[in-house]
């Protein structure tokens, strides 16, 4: 029996995946609409068997018209082996009768000049004659059917019978690899497995072609099985003459014979578990495709393993270390997809938007199908929570083809987590970067690591510094576990990392990977992908049909603005649960409801809408600004309060502020009393009154002096005793010299604003360069003003006319002066 391998890497031509014909597909191929007429491939020193698929070389010119013609019609063609293998133009007399139609999968032009066919048998089929000889072969076919059937228990036999001469052939075969045991335990139906095992017997063409002629399928199976019988008594007799030919038999030899007696014994007295661990270790070993160093790391600790007693301590501590090293994926990788077309379409159909970021995945793909080997970037996506940095890395995976892993580094504080162990201490393993390469089976799959942000140090080691190693494509090809106490290379994984801010990354490992920025969403975004991702996915969690709920957009929009007020979708995903699950209580309760959403109907499922942005109208009082500000969750509104009160002129904050914001509070200050005169506010103002300027939401921390002009603004607002107008935000950082300068998380900002119902934004002018990266669309309803100083701000903010009570407040002052 012969187990041949097909190598097709070497091959210049994209090979497409090779389907494998199992005999449950019988019944469908008989059904198929199979021309009378076929052209004909000799096929010499081999059978095609049904079911099977094989290469072949094809050298002659009539058979290469011919599978040409066969490729470009219907893709059948019927497979007949030569009677001798030296004629060249064989005619019907040359050939056997009875063949098999096949279905031509793949024709490969090989680097040498030849062609090469990869087909695949369908059923057999007799010749009746010969139509046409020029400018290929091509004759009339009978289609043969199987002329009975074996019962069930019969067959289980035969199969049971097959597979175990097989695999002791292939045990007592030194060149047939063991994998070939695990094709056989795969095949479970009689006649694919008799032919796969007829297509590579270690039998001649003419016996070969006598198994192919018998029409019944059992007396098919048995001379399959007399053929198994005579090779394994041919192999065992072999083995028994070499067995007796050796005469002199060492010192090493004897003792090895003498404690397989005694390993004998013992499996008698109830079995040696020790020597079964040993061999299982060696039996994984040999499958390994591992260094040397690796190789002789493992020959030395299972050497050491065989001379310790089970019971001692140290046995364990071997034994599991022994167990990981022939558990990990050394050097096994999975084949990447380079379909760019079909990644696309995976990452467009699973997530809405984030261009940039599916525009730098394509970008690898294309390099690494061009170059064909290429060190894996490190990425990692920062934004908001619930706009899908984690189930972007999943996609990414489907689209590569690759496997799947993801680490939730979110509270870890120990670097053992990440290096693992030392093996000598109880208890030992390793990291969880190897333990999940090794659950994978795989040294290049897409690796999440989740949370980067959120990782912590204490006396136990700092996890951040031993991501260093990991995330430096420079050297994580021999990354050190202290467990496994050797090299793993990982510069073939993936590595992605999230985060929802890099403020708390270390600089040196944030310069380790690629920032990619996902901004939050914007309504009409959002909307987009709750009728794409999110309603379908509710409605088949809580047992609906597609009939018994359906939200338009115009009600969902609603839910949007009313009911969530975030960057990402989750709180979107669970109040549209909570309307699926009204929907699912009216259902069970065959209670009569409004199977179409309505606006109206949202108040009796979720109560009042929870956000408003009446908050935001002409109602501010004088003094009170709109910022915009930026945290890890996303964009958001920042009220800005001022009040006066007599005094001697002091300045209190409050709002639990940083020393940034402090310093910008200072700064607008020192501006605003520079330009007293120009915004008509007396000095009196100043010096008799102190300013106390608030920020809500105190237990919440607040810095960066991104609401430099909001808060010149409010105190602008106060002391000349004009309101703000309705409807407008800001964000940018000021000088003493009145310049207003650029801040950053622009688009965020952009979209709370519209969350909230403001219409006017004033920016300053080199922030334009970030409006005009925002798609169009999602702007609709906003107006931008672009500034370049502080009195340009003013001049757009501040109604023209100061309030009712402006003139008494100027004389109180006033008053106040002369007392």
């Amino acid at each position: 029996m012969m187990i041949r391998d097909l190598n097709l890497q070497d091959f210049e031509e994209e090979i497409e995946m090779i389907p494998m014909l199992s005999i449950d597909e019988d019944d469908e191929i008989n059904k198929q609409e199979i021309p009378e007429n076929l052209p004909i491939l000799p096929l010499r020193n081999n059978v095609l068997f049904p079911g099977v698929v094989i290469p072949i070389s094809v050298g002659r010119e009539k058979s290469l018209k011919a599978i040409k013609k066969a490729y470009k019609d219907q893709k059948f063609i019927g497979v007949l082996a030569q009677k001798d293998m030296q004629v060249e133009e064989p005619e019907i007399e040359d050939l056997y009768h009875i063949g098999t139609i096949a279905r031509v999968l793949k024709i490969l032009k090989m680097p040498e000049g030849g062609s090469t066919i990869i087909i695949q048998g369908l059923s057999r089929f007799q010749l009746d004659h010969l139509t046409v000889s020029e400018p290929y072969l091509e004759g009339k076919i009978i289609h043969l059917e199987e002329e009975d059937q074996i019962e069930k228990q019969e067959s289980k036999a035969f199969i049971v019978t097959m597979k175990e001469l097989a695999s002791k052939i292939i045990e007592l075969s030194p060149q047939i690899p063991n994998e070939s045991k695990i094709v056989l335990n795969n095949i479970n139906r009689i006649k694919f497995l008799t032919h796969f095992i007829s297509s590579n017997l270690n039998v001649d063409t003419v016996q070969k072609q006598e198994i192919l002629e018998i029409n019944e399928i059992k007396r098919r199976v048995q001379k399959v099985l007399e053929h198994l019988n005579n090779e394994l008594q041919l192999l065992e007799l072999k083995v028994s003459i070499q067995d007796k030919v050796r005469q002199d038999i060492d010192k090493q030899q004897r003792d090895y014979f003498l404690h397989q007696q005694i390993k004998s014994i013992q499996e008698e007295l109830g079995g040696d578990s020790m020597s079964q661990e040993i061999n299982r270790l060696k039996e994984k070993a040999t499958t390994k495709k591992w260094s040397k160093t690796i190789q002789d790391a493992f020959d030395k600790e299972l050497t050491k393993l065989q001379r310790i007693n089970p019971a001692a301590a140290e046995y364990s501590v071997i034994l599991n270390w022994l167990d990981t090293l022939v558990e990990l994926p050394w050097d096994e990788v999975t084949k990447d997809n380079f379909d760019l077309k079909n990644a696309n379409k995976i990452l467009e159909t699973e997530h809405y938007g984030l261009d940039k970021v599916k525009n730098r995945i394509l970008e690898y793909l294309a390099v690494l199908k061009l170059k064909g080997d290429l060190k894996s970037p490190i990425l990692c996506f920062v934004g908001p929570p619930g706009v899908g940095k984690t189930s972007l890395g999943k996609s990414i995976a489907k689209a590569l083809g690759r496997q799947y892993i993801r680490m939730s580094l979110g509270g870890v504080h120990d670097e053992s987590e990440i290096r693992g162990h030392r093996k000598t201490y109880i208890g030992a393993m390793p990291g969880r970067i190897i333990q999940n390469l090794k659950k994978v089976q795989s040294s290049n799959p897409v690796f999440v690591l989740d949370e980067i942000d959120k990782i912590g140090a204490d006396h136990r080691g700092d996890p951040s510094s031993a991501l260093l190693e990991v995330l430096d494509p420079e050297q994580n090809n021999t990354f050190y576990d202290n467990f496994l106490e050797l090299d793993y290379d990982l510069s073939k994984v993936m590595f992605i990392a999230t985060a929802n801010s890099l403020g708390s990354i270390p600089s040196a490992l944030r310069d380790r990977m690629e920032i990619i920025y996902i901004n939050g969403y914007s309504i009409e975004e959002k909307t987009e992908i709750a009728i794409k991702h999110l309603i379908d996915k509710q409605r088949i969690a809580h047992g609906l049909k597609k009939d018994q709920i359906k939200i338009g957009k115009k009600p969902l929009q609603k839910l949007i603005q009313d009911y969530t007020r975030e960057s990402g979708v989750r709180e979107l995903d669970r109040t549209i649960a909570s309307i699926m699950r009204h929907t699912a209580k009216n259902v069970a309760m065959e209670e009569e409801y409004n199977s179409s959403l309505q606006e109206s109907d949202l108040e009796k499922i979720l109560g009042k809408a929870k956000y408003s942005a009446d908050e935001y109208t002409s109602n501010l009082p004088v003094g009170v600004s709109i910022g915009l500000a930026w945290t890890s969750v996303g964009g958001t509104i920042l009220f800005i309060e001022s009040s006066l009160s007599k005094g001697k002129g002091g300045i209190t904050t409050t709002g639990n502020l940083g020393n940034v914001m402090k310093e910008s509070i200072t700064t607008a200050h020192t501006w605003v009393k520079a330009h007293m005169d120009e915004l008509q506010i007396p000095i009196e103002a100043f010096n008799d009154w102190n300013l106390h300027l608030h920020l809500p939401e105190g237990a919440t921390p607040k810095d960066g002096p991104s609401a430099g002009i909001a808060m010149i603004t409010a105190m602008a607002s106060i002391y000349a005793q004009r309101k703000i107008k309705p409807y407008i935000a800001m964000s940018g950082e000021i000088t003493l010299r009145g310049a207003v300068l650029p801040v950053g998380g622009i688009k965020e900002k952009v979209l709370a604003a519209k969350r909230a119902g403001l219409k006017e934004i004033i920016l300053c002018h080199e922030n334009q360069r970030d409006i005009d990266e925002i798609n169009a669309d999602f702007l609709k309803g906003l107006t931008f003003h672009y500034v370049k100083t502080i009195n340009e701000v003013l001049e757009l903010a501040l109604e023209k006319e100061t309030i009712k009570n402006a003139i008494q407040f100027k004389q109180a002052v006033v008053d106040k002066k002369k007392n």
